[in-house]
């Protein structure tokens, strides 16, 4: 399986790392290499972590990384994961 990550990840990634290295570079560092370590392994256990919360399907799953969400969908069809959004709380 390939690992693909959304724009949006992305940018809110760099949004969170900016905002933890105001205290310290060495965190958002170790931040950024844990939770790479976590989607990096995904490939091995796709349905390891729970369904979403956020949307209705059984493919998109909540990897929880130091109380951020990270949703991703697994896509069986084209052998691909794709990261989608990162975020702290959504309240609904």
């Amino acid at each position: 399986m390939k690992i693909i990550r959304k724009k949006e990840y992305t940018t809110s990634l760099k949004s969170i790392l900016s905002f933890i290295a105001k205290d310290s570079k060495n965190r958002a560092l170790n931040f950024k290499n844990q939770l790479d370590d976590k989607i990096d392994n995904l490939v091995n256990f796709p349905y390891k972590f729970r369904q979403s919360l956020y949307y209705n399907d059984k493919n998109i799953r909540d990897l929880i990384h130091k109380g951020y969400t990270i949703p991703y969908l697994i896509d069986n069809k084209d052998q691909k994961i794709i990261i989608l959004d990162i975020f702290k709380w959504i309240e609904k």
